[in-house]
């Protein structure tokens, strides 16, 4: 598969991903909106993914998508470890599509970070009177914080448990219509716990060298790739960094996305922090576009940037010089579900609406 590193580019430019191209360079991160029952897609989120297509995003990206129960971060976290959770999904994608845009899912297990609270209930691990559940990681070493929950530290068997689950919810994302296709290994979930050395202090063939460390993630990449069709782009979202001394770095980032490469991986979706809660995160506009402009100019692949993007000639700025191939926007979502179609009205272009919108824009 050819990269996007040396094409002219500009924020509605097409983006072509295998056989996948994107109407333009906007996407819609995945949010988490804690509103499922049972892992199940509900109206909610038929409106919240549905309404951004509209808006003319080139990619709407469903929220992180729990692999098995123990997986979800909280109880109201969507799912897709059962044949049940295709057929309300399949609702949406559909629709997503109809609407131009190209309908992606991130694909999770939160490791130590699950049996958390509903935000809007404080967030903190839920004991098993409050119908919490049992944890696991690389190591029996809690988050911290509000999830003082020390984790089960998962055997051989637990690993391959987890990503036989990542390789079965692949399978069932491309009978709901999804074609993008996302692992989260970022924001101290268990895939960035493997990596880091501040969560990993394991001494088998998964801890203690970065070889080992990316193992987990790496094989399960491999599998994955092996049921998601060749035509179908994949990516991964990497935390660049820790942000915390003796932690994951930027150059274990690039490395690894060297390797992911190799595996099948079209994009790294670039963003930082979260495997501990005493990192000093320093924070503006655009901080974390340098981590997707170092990945990609390094390891020759295509990067999404995210954080604190919110202007349209900002977006548009980060595309034209090459730090990234695609932007992705969450809270400015959430505030604007039209921002491309105003950004394009910003930047000189023209959004085709949708019929029964055409008045408007």
């Amino acid at each position: 598969m050819e990269t996007n590193l040396n094409q002219a580019a500009h924020l509605f430019s097409p983006l072509p991903l295998r056989s996948v191209t994107l109407r333009n360079r906007i996407g819609v991160s995945p949010m988490c909106q804690y509103s499922a029952a049972d892992g199940v897609a509900n109206d909610w989120h038929f409106v919240h993914l549905g309404s951004r297509a509209v808006g003319g995003a080139g990619i709407v990206i469903a929220e992180a998508t729990a692999v098995a129960p123990e997986g979800r971060i909280t109880p109201g976290c969507l799912g897709l470890w059962s044949e049940k959770h295709i057929e309300p999904l399949a609702r949406i994608t559909k629709f997503v599509k109809e609407q131009g845009a190209v309908a992606g899912i991130q694909i999770a297990h939160a490791g130590r970070k699950a049996s958390a609270a509903l935000p809007w209930n404080g967030g903190a691990h839920l004991s098993a009177g409050q119908g919490g559940w049992e944890t696991i990681a690389p190591s029996a070493i809690p988050f911290g914080g509000d999830l003082p929950k020390a984790p089960r530290a998962m055997t051989e068997t637990d690993i391959a448990r987890v990503q036989n689950d990542f390789v079965a919810t692949a399978r069932r994302a491309l009978a709901a219509g999804f074609n993008f296709l996302e692992l989260h290994a970022a924001h101290g979930y268990l895939f960035n716990e493997f990596l880091s050395p501040l969560a990993n202090h394991r001494t088998d063939e998964y801890g203690g060298s970065f070889e080992n460390r990316i193992r987990f993630l790496l094989d399960t990449a491999r599998a994955v790739r092996k049921v998601w069709p060749e035509n179908l782009p994949l990516a991964v979202r990497l935390s660049a960094i820790d942000w915390k001394e003796g932690g994951w770095q930027i150059e274990d980032s690039i490395a690894l996305a060297k390797l992911l490469k190799t595996e099948g991986v079209d994009l790294v979706d670039c963003s930082s922090g979260g495997v501990v809660p005493d990192a000093k995160i320093t924070v503006a506009p655009g901080y974390q576009v340098p981590f997707a402009e170092k990945i990609r100019r390094d390891a020759d692949i295509s990067t999404a940037a995210v954080g604190f993007i919110t202007e349209a000639r900002q977006a548009d700025d980060i595309v034209r010089s090459g730090r990234a191939d695609l932007v992705l926007l969450a809270r400015q979502m959430l505030a604007e579900p039209y921002w491309p179609a105003h950004a394009a009205k910003a930047l000189g272009h023209q959004l085709t609406p949708p019929n029964q919108y055409a008045r408007a824009w």
